[in-house]
C-alpha cells in the first residue's frame, strides 16, 4: 500500500505539470518570396488555433493548451484557407507545447525544418527514423504507376507487390515500435502508439508493455487513458483467457450466440463490408472453412457494419459467398462485441477452443490453416 502512495505522490508533479496553461509561439522564416497574400494557419485537427501572413518569409503564430497536442502549419499562398479536408497540400506538423517552436525553409513549409520543445523534437526524429522506409513504399508506388493497366492486374503482379508492401509495413511497424521504446515518456511517442492501429492490429503482447512503461502524465490525458481501456481490453481477450460472450442477429434477424459453438474450435472473425483487408482474405478463409467445417469447426464472422450499410453488408456476404454464420449489431466498432474484444481495427480474428478459451489471436493467410492442422487430428 505504501508503494503504490508513494508512486502517486511521486507521480504528481508532473501530472499536474502536464495540466499547467501554457502558450506555444511558432516562429518562422520561409523564403523572401513568400509575402503577401500569403497565410499561415495553425490548426489542431479541424480547429484553426491562429492564422498570420507572410511577409517576405517571416511569420509568427500562438496556441495555447494544457498538454502536448499535435499541430499543422497550413501555408496557403493566396491567402485564403479553404477546406481543410482536402489534400495535404503545403505544410509541416509540430507540437503545440510550451515555449517557442521555429520554422526554417529556403521555399516552403513542405522542406520546413522544424525545432522546438522536446515533443516537436522527438517528432522529427522520428520522421528522420522512417522517411527511408516511406521512400521506399513511394518508389514501390512509382513504379506501379508506370506500368499498362494490364500489367498492373496481373495476378502474379498483384501477388509481388502485395508481399512487398507486407514487407515494408512490417518494416514500418518494428521502426515505430523500437522509437515508441525508447521515448516512453514523449507525446510523440503516445500519438504513435495510438497510431499504429492504422498498421498493425495490437496485440496485448506487444503494445501491452509500450504502454506500462510510459509516464503517468502521457497515460492521464484523454487520449492515453482511452488507450489505456483498450489495452486493458486486449489483456482480457489474450489467449489463454474465456472468451467474452457475443449474442447478436444474422442478417434474417436469428440470434447467434458464441456459447452455442461450446465443444467446438470457433473462428470469430471481426470484418466490415467496406474493408478492403478483410475481404481479400475471404478466399482463402473459405477454402480453410470448407476443409474443416466437418471436422469440429466454424467461423462466425462479427460484421462491423452500421445500420447505414446494411444491405452493403448482406451483398458482401452474397458476393464474397460466405458459407459460415454471419452476425451484426450494425453499430460498428461501438458494438458490445467489438468494446468486449477490444478490436480497433480490422480484419481480426480470435480462435476460441473447445472448451471456450482463447487459442490464438490474428490468424491471417496461411496461418490459419497451419493452426487447425496442428489442432485437429
Amino acid at each position: 500500500m505504501k508503494k503504490h502512495l508513494l508512486a502517486t505522490l511521486l507521480a504528481l508533479p508532473s501530472l499536474a505539470q502536464a495540466q499547467t496553461p501554457f502558450t506555444c509561439t511558432v516562429k518562422g522564416q520561409l523564403g523572401k518570396s513568400i509575402t503577401a497574400p500569403a497565410k499561415i494557419y495553425l490548426s489542431r485537427g479541424f480547429e484553426i488555433i491562429d492564422s498570420a501572413a507572410v511577409k517576405n518569409g517571416v511569420f509568427e503564430l500562438k496556441g495555447k493548451g494544457e498538454i502536448p497536442v499535435i499541430g499543422d502549419l497550413i501555408l496557403r499562398r493566396n491567402g485564403r484557407l479553404g477546406r481543410l479536408d482536402g489534400p495535404m497540400g503545403d505544410r509541416t506538423r509540430i507540437y503545440i507545447e510550451p515555449g517557442i517552436v521555429t520554422i526554417t525553409s529556403p521555399d516552403s513549409l513542405a522542406h520546413a525544418v522544424a525545432k522546438g520543445g522536446p515533443n516537436t523534437n522527438d517528432y522529427v526524429r522520428q520522421g528522420v527514423l522512417l522517411e527511408p522506409i516511406l521512400a521506399r513504399m513511394r518508389a514501390v508506388g512509382n513504379e506501379e504507376r508506370k506500368l499498362t493497366e494490364a500489367q498492373r492486374q496481373a495476378p502474379e503482379f498483384r501477388a509481388q507487390q502485395q508481399a512487398r508492401y507486407q514487407a515494408l509495413n512490417a518494416e514500418m511497424v518494428q521502426a515505430n515500435y523500437a522509437f515508441i521504446k525508447a521515448n516512453p515518456n514523449s507525446y510523440a511517442s503516445l500519438d504513435a502508439l495510438v497510431g499504429m492501429r492504422g498498421w498493425d492490429t495490437p496485440q496485448y503482447a506487444t503494445v501491452g508493455p509500450l504502454y506500462e512503461s510510459m509516464s503517468p502524465a502521457l497515460k492521464a490525458t484523454p487520449q492515453g487513458r482511452d488507450y489505456g481501456r483498450m489495452v486493458q481490453a486486449l489483456k482480457d481477450v489474450g489467449i489463454g483467457q474465456p472468451a467474452p460472450a457475443i449474442s447478436e442477429r444474422t442478417p434474417d434477424g436469428k440470434t447467434v450466440s458464441l456459447s452455442d459453438y461450446r465443444g467446438k474450435y470457433v473462428l470469430v472473425d471481426f470484418w466490415a463490408s467496406w474493408c478492403g483487408p478483410c475481404r481479400a482474405e475471404s478466399p482463402a478463409m473459405a477454402k480453410v472453412y470448407n476443409e474443416y467445417k466437418s471436422r469440429n469447426f466454424a467461423i462466425l464472422g462479427v460484421s462491423l457494419d452500421t445500420e447505414r450499410s446494411r444491405d452493403k453488408w448482406v451483398k458482401a456476404i452474397a458476393d464474397d459467398q460466405l458459407a459460415w454464420t454471419q452476425v451484426s449489431e450494425l453499430k460498428g466498432f461501438d458494438g458490445a462485441a467489438a468494446q468486449r474484444y477490444g478490436v480497433r481495427g480490422i480484419p481480426q480474428n480470435f480462435l476460441i477452443g473447445p472448451d471456450g478459451k482463447i487459442v490464438s489471436v490474428n490468424l491471417h493467410g496461411a496461418e490459419l490453416g497451419n493452426t487447425l492442422a496442428k489442432l485437429i487430428k
